[in-house]
């Protein structure tokens, strides 16, 4: 085997300088630094400068913040009048952009939490996805709400439920029936040891505030259990047309469920799961006068194994919601279909740097994830571009399949004729994504 060495510049991600035009193209550039005003004067990038920089990490397969003084540097300098900095220089825009971390204190148990309220980067997350045309004013969306644990020991990280240390962010998707990705709207760092239903209420009022400022409508509401709170309740019922709540199992309940006729059952099948369905219409949660409508669900236990409370061999489900026009089985489905939040999560743990947070501290990092959930909706926004425009991209790849497909092409800029051209050294045709 022979070598032979060549000194020309020549790029292995080619592909990610229609991604960089995309995104001028966009407006996305101008938005961020308007939004996000002007840096100090020792600052030689601009904060669409760094978010640009920031983001070809993940675009070029990078996972760390580090990558881009390491492996990316020489690729990315060779992309004209595009400004390469340090990695540095992009944590410390992280940190510039981060809010001070607030304390509350359970009154009953004592116990601090931590909540990072970043209203700033979320205002931007927002505005981006209207900008791209992910979002439009006025239409009524299903939204999810869930929180994640984020493991990781980090200087001010606390025990999770998991039993690991970590953070757990309040999340807020929108499951876009155009586009096969969830798109995040709203983020809220939390420490390990805030669960979701701590305070719950507080965060969706923030979050329906930063939606009615940009006039998103949230038409139905999905959440687990964390979210059978009666204050939560109030707050949804003010900001959604109908909600959608997993219903925690209670004396109450459990009564009700052994006095329900057979005939009362209907079967149905979800996939491959065979179940059976009911529903109330008048039930009380809480104890109080207000009525919901309660959706019932039961699984026949294979172990044949009674239930204590219900003295029969099923798991019951129930989903308490505010609508009462469709039927058990379309309301089973719909509710079932929040899958799409829990893909959400491995999109950005995976692809976008959420299981690697590179900050010591809970503000910087929930500055971190928001500007990151901002990449993925970019990527939700061109993947669907470009996958129109060329038959060898789908709108369901991933990250890492675009990557391969569509950014690791070789290329070298030349100049001819007084203008920078960019030869692919491939065969695909990438000329219709610059129409």
């Amino acid at each position: 085997m022979k070598i032979t060495n060549s000194t020309e510049k020549i790029t292995p991600f080619g592909g990610f300088n229609f991604v960089l035009n995309s995104f001028k193209n966009s407006g996305l550039p101008k938005l961020i630094d308007n939004h996000l005003g002007a840096r100090s004067l020792r600052g030689g990038f601009s904060y669409s400068n760094i978010f640009a920089n920031h983001m070809a990490i993940f675009f070029n397969g990078g996972d760390c913040t580090e990558d881009i003084n390491v492996h990316l540097r020489d690729a990315l300098e060779q992309v004209p009048s595009f400004s390469v900095c340090s990695a540095d220089t992009i944590l410390r825009g992280i940190k510039e952009l981060a809010v001070d971390t607030e304390l509350f204190i359970n009154p009953s148990s004592g116990v601090s939490h931590e909540f990072n309220i970043n209203g700033k980067l979320n205002s931007l997350l927002l505005k981006s996805a209207c900008k791209t045309g992910l979002l439009k004013s006025g239409v009524a969306y299903d939204l999810d709400y869930d929180n994640t644990v984020i493991p990781t020991e980090k200087y001010d990280s606390k025990k999770t439920y998991k039993h690991v240390y970590g953070y757990q962010p309040g999340v807020a998707s929108i499951a876009h029936p155009e586009f096969s990705q969830a798109i995040p709207v709203y983020v809220e760092g939390r420490n390990g040891n805030s669960q979701a239903k701590y305070l719950q209420a507080d965060t969706l009022t923030r979050m329906f505030g930063q939606l009615t400022n940009e006039n998103i409508r949230i038409g139905r509401f999905r959440a687990d259990s964390a979210s059978y709170q009666e204050e939560v309740l109030r707050t949804l019922e003010a900001h959604t047309e109908s909600f959608y709540i997993r219903a925690n199992r209670c004396a109450k309940l459990d009564n009700i469920l052994g006095s329900i006729a057979p005939e009362k059952w209907q079967k149905i099948r979800l996939g491959v799961q065979e179940m059976e369905v009911t529903d109330l219409s008048d039930y009380k949660p809480f104890g109080k006068d207000r009525s919901y409508r309660l959706v019932i669900t039961r699984i026949r236990r294979k172990d044949g194994q009674a239930d204590v409370f219900s003295g029969d061999a099923f798991t019951y489900r129930a989903i308490l919601t505010n609508e009462h026009t469709s039927s058990n089985e379309a309301v089973v489905r719909f509710y079932n279909a929040r899958g799409a939040s829990e893909r959400l999560f491995d999109v950005l743990n995976n692809d976008f740097g959420w299981s690697k947070l590179p900050c010591s501290f809970l503000a910087e990092n929930t500055s971190f994830m928001l500007m990151t959930a901002m990449y993925a909706n970019f990527y939700t926004y061109i993947i669907g571009e470009y996958s129109r425009k060329v038959d060898w991209l789908k709108p369901t790849d991933r990250l890492k399949k675009f990557i391969f497909r569509f950014i690791t092409v070789s290329a070298k800029w030349i100049r001819t004729g007084r203008r920078e051209v960019l030869k692919l050294f491939t065969s695909k045709d990438y000329k219709p994504i610059l129409n």
